[in-house]
């Protein structure tokens, strides 16, 4: 197909259209040259980074997370569980380390980033344990992190951004740690594949319907995806109750062949009576946000920083 990216995107499309997800480990080592060519983030406060292994779920290994405390803000601060992306297969704190270093330099947030168990090696539900784990160890140590336990939100991208509406619905169901915020950028939510825009882009950059299908094969296990065996939890978009759920920002590219999900996801939260903020961005596709010169990709990003402050404050305005 012919798609109408936007013109500061569309010279990147070729050298992002040849990721080799199918053969995870080649993709994996891959990562090392997208982080080489990726422009590192260079704080405008002094922001103190630390890595720590938590306890993990159950007899589980610990899980390593990396804490980014903003020094010169001062505590308590809100705290952001962040789950970076990677279609549950790739993706690690290094990736998303400029990302991460971001949002505690210009929102003035703890932020713990968690390097959660990855698929085929360890299906669902690990990962999903490991960040839920994560947020557990992040509450209950808010004091000592120098966090306000009121303002505890969990986001991030992609598969993380499906992980933080499963985190989100775990915590809500098991009564765990109360949210203020889910920030889901570009969620993978359904493992059903129905949707308009994922039947439509079967060649679209970085993520289309192919990579799709490894991504769940991979993360439920092969013969699994879009059976009834598939739990909510693990596909949030099959969650039938998202009432009392924290008010939310979902994101949206146009050339994403999750698109369609996430405005499902936004909707099905207003109609639940959870306060949701939704954004499209025309001319984009999945991941475009790593390349920061484009004026999309800039205001993807205010947007984002900006929805996290004003959920902070809001949170403290009422009390939360």
């Amino acid at each position: 197909m012919t798609y109408a990216f936007d013109p500061e995107l569309a010279p990147w499309v070729p050298a992002l259209s040849d990721l080799p997800f199918a053969d995870y480990v080649a993709a994996r080592a891959g990562e090392a040259a997208l982080l080489e060519a990726l422009p590192a983030y260079q704080p405008t406060s002094p922001v103190e980074v630390l890595d720590v292994l938590v306890p993990g779920p159950g007899d589980a290994p610990p899980v390593p997370v990396r804490v980014y405390t903003p020094t010169a803000t001062e505590a308590p601060r809100p705290g952001l569980v962040y789950l970076h992306g990677g279609g549950f297969v790739l993706g690690s704190l290094e990736l998303y380390h400029s990302d991460v270093l971001r949002i505690a330099d210009q929102v003035g947030a703890v932020v713990v980033s968690v390097d959660y168990r990855l698929a085929p090696e360890h299906r669902f539900p690990a990962g999903l344990e490991d960040c839920y784990a994560a947020l557990v160890w992040t509450a209950e140590n808010a004091t000592e992190l120098g966090i306000d336990p009121d303002r505890i939100a969990v986001g991030g991208e992609s598969a993380g951004g499906g992980l933080s509406a499963a985190v989100a619905l775990l915590s809500r169901d098991r009564g765990g740690p109360a949210l203020c915020f889910q920030y889901l950028g570009i969620p993978e939510l359904d493992d059903r594949l129905e949707s308009p825009s994922m039947q439509a882009f079967h060649d679209t950059p970085l993520w289309n319907r192919p990579t799709a299908e490894v991504s769940w094969d991979y993360y439920l296990g092969e013969g699994v995806r879009g059976s009834e065996r598939v739990e909510p939890y693990a596909a949030p978009a099959r969650h039938t109750d998202l009432a009392g759920l924290p008010p939310a920002l979902v994101t949206t590219c146009e050339f994403d062949p999750l698109r369609d999900e996430g405005i499902a996801c936004a909707q099905r939260l207003v109609q639940a009576g959870v306060p949701t903020e939704l954004h499209l961005y025309p001319g984009t596709f999945h991941g475009s946000a790593m390349i920061p010169g484009a004026r999309v990709t800039q205001q993807m990003v205010s947007d984002q920083l900006e929805a996290l402050r004003r959920a902070f404050r809001a949170s403290v305005t009422q009390g939360v």
